[in-house]
């Protein structure tokens, strides 16, 4: 069952002030609370309560529900927003050419607000615990003090991913810190790579008690995945205000932030408290089957009830219309897909690929019920994301209630890979790759696809490309690619070759000469496997052929034909605006009423405007 997010019986919101750099007007005097922080922090069950409040911004209407997680992380060399040939300020977020007066930023309770938001519970939590909940490891107010140092650092790194440099607010806000210029991301990162250090002495593994039994509460797994990945982003290349170029500061050098990284990935691993799902499509079908029993490959999400989150309403495969399976709004999923390429780069054989790659939609429902339809190849769905796997009906407007999946896993494993590999080499990284490919290919298929493969990746080099195809194959439709891309330095350099292989797969030339022009298809009801659509009856489904390389002779009579070749300039340019250099965009700019409403503190870099 999922949990909702509940802030106990008390005016608790009356603690958390905000400025105008949030997108709220500054109240000069503290608000006075119904209860004093004293008893808040001291009490248990009223501290939990003040915890659940830091996690509301993540369900708030124009924070990651309807902004962040719908645009974040779009366009890479895997996934793209569908309509990024057009121009509207949502393809400006995905192109690369964001405005600092974007239609769907530039307002005051917008992602960047409701993210100061939750930093500023967080701030007032923390100060709350340290001073009367007397918070130490194995305690509840130990778990809780932990918590709020990890929600924090979540907020912190995706205002960090999205923005680069932000103001540095670690303390609850007063008259002094009203208005703060940005702070050197640097010095943020060392904090929550510190403050996730004190975290993980604090929570408890999953499962290892009451309060990490499901994946909507922290845990040490999380925490360590957590301060694993911030140590290689803080140690990777990103745009900084004077170029493209790692961290000068030695305390987050590759030889440290590796070794650390790759200590806390090995000790995830290595207890035991977290493992794969034993197969791909099984882990995203309790995905969408709200399962969130911890101890399983996903390490924490951000937790939506269920008239809330929009994750299958923006990244679902397709529904036309109301149908057999959902009434989630008029016509919801869709919003982005992968590139139609990655199709074809996956291996036939990889069970990741048709869990990935969908294409077709739900056509418009005829007496309620709907059929599989063919797309354009220019138009794939996300596959992870199912309205036919969920166990309930949606029927909010424009919510759906599944949560996002913030980290799992298979994560730390490729981070183990990449560290490994960087510190110890191919061999130290070997084990944890095929650990990855052993899930994704049938055991008949591994001595080729997992052992000989990993096994010829007998250089650094050879290691290291592996990885980074592997990130592709695995989290295509997570958004996660984007800051890897620019942590690798290759972000524009995939970009670039993301539009010369579609140039290829629209000709058919090279890598891609023998895939198929011609689709055909027919309806076939597939009562073995009803289950897979929500366990209806004979459920009508797509047969098609043709999908897979060489798969060119017509199948019969029985079999329509569907012409599938309709990619062109426009689309394949629209992974990045043309005339826009993506190297020099990695961040958005900051929004202008936040600007404007700053006391001139806040100004934007990378060549934005200011006004």
């Amino acid at each position: 069952m999922k949990h909702k997010i509940i802030i106990a019986g008390l005016a608790l919101a009356t603690l958390f002030t905000a400025c105008q750099e949030f997108g709220d007007d500054y109240l000069e005097a503290p608000a006075q609370s119904t209860l004093d922080e004293s008893v808040i922090f001291s009490t248990p069950g009223l501290a939990k309560g003040a915890i659940d409040g830091i996690k509301v911004p993540f369900g708030e209407t124009n924070s990651y529900r309807g902004r962040f997680l719908p645009f974040y992380g779009m366009n890479t060399d895997a996934e793209w927003y569908n309509n990024s040939q057009s121009v509207s300020g949502q393809s400006d977020l995905c192109t690369y050419d964001a405005k600092i007066d974007n239609n769907q930023m530039n307002t005051a309770d917008n992602a960047w607000a409701s993210m100061y938001g939750g930093i500023e519970r967080a701030n007032i939590a923390i100060r709350g615990l340290r001073q009367y909940g007397n918070p130490s490891p194995g305690t509840e107010m130990g778990q809780l003090l932990g918590e709020a140092l990890t929600l924090r650092a979540i907020y912190y790194a995706d205002l960090m991913r999205a923005w680069g440099d932000v103001p540095y607010r670690f303390e609850p806000i007063n008259n002094e810190t009203l208005y703060l210029p940005k702070t050197n991301r640097d010095i943020i990162y060392k904090q929550l790579i510190a403050d996730l250090g004190e975290a993980s002495t604090l929570v408890a593994w999953p499962n290892a008690s009451s309060e990490t039994s499901t994946v909507e509460r922290i845990n040490k797994a999380f925490v360590k995945g957590l301060r694993a990945r911030l140590a290689l982003v803080a140690s990777g290349y990103q745009q900084y205000p004077d170029g493209i170029r790692r961290s000068n500061d030695p305390d987050l050098s590759v030889a440290k932030m590796y070794a650390l990284a790759l200590n806390e990935a090995r000790s995830v691993i290595q207890s035991g408290t977290a493992q794969l799902d034993s197969t791909f499509e099984g882990f995203w079908r309790n995905v969408n089957q709200d399962y969130i029993t911890a101890g399983g490959e996903s390490l924490w999400e951000i937790p939506f009830a269920e008239g809330r989150g929009r994750v299958l309403y923006s990244f679902a495969v397709k529904n036309q219309s109301p149908n057999q399976f959902q009434s989630n709004g008029s016509g919801p999923g869709g919003s982005a897909g992968p590139l139609p390429t990655v199709f074809y780069d996956f291996d036939e054989k990889d069970t990741r690929r048709d869990v990935t790659c969908v294409p077709y939609r739900w056509g418009t429902a005829v007496n309620g019920i709907a059929k599989q339809e063919l797309v354009a190849l220019n138009t794939w769905y996300f596959g992870k994301y199912r309205y036919e796997w969920m166990k309930r009906r949606v029927t909010a407007a424009s919510d759906d209630g599944v949560n996002k999946v913030y980290m799992r896993y298979a994560e730390v494993l490729l981070i183990a890979a990449e560290t490994a590999n960087e510190l110890e080499g191919p061999g130290a990284a070997a084990t944890y790759l095929k650990q990855i490919r052993e899930r994704a290919f049938a055991a008949a298929d591994r001595a080729t696809k997992v052992d000989a493969y990993v096994n010829a990746l007998s250089s650094k080099e050879a290691m290291f490309e592996a990885i980074v195809k592997e990130h592709k194959f695995e989290f295509t439709g997570e958004m996660e690619r984007k800051q890897a891309l620019i942590r690798w330095n290759l972000l524009k350099a995939k970009l670039d070759e993301s539009k010369t292989k579609m140039t290829n797969l629209r000709d058919r030339a090279n890598e891609y000469s023998d895939v198929p022009a011609t689709l055909y298809y027919k309806y076939v009801k597939d009562v073995a496997n009803e289950s897979k659509y929500g366990g209806l009856d004979n459920t009508t489904i797509l047969s098609i052929y043709g999908l897979n390389r060489g798969e060119s002779t017509n199948p019969g009579a029985d079999y329509s034909s569907f012409t599938w070749n309709n990619l062109n300039d426009t689309k394949i340019n629209s992974v990045y605006k043309t005339g826009v250099n993506p190297d020099n965009r990695q961040f958005w700019p900051i929004w202008q009423y936040f600007i404007s409403n700053s006391n001139g503190q806040l100004l934007n870099d990378y060549g934005y405007p200011n006004q």
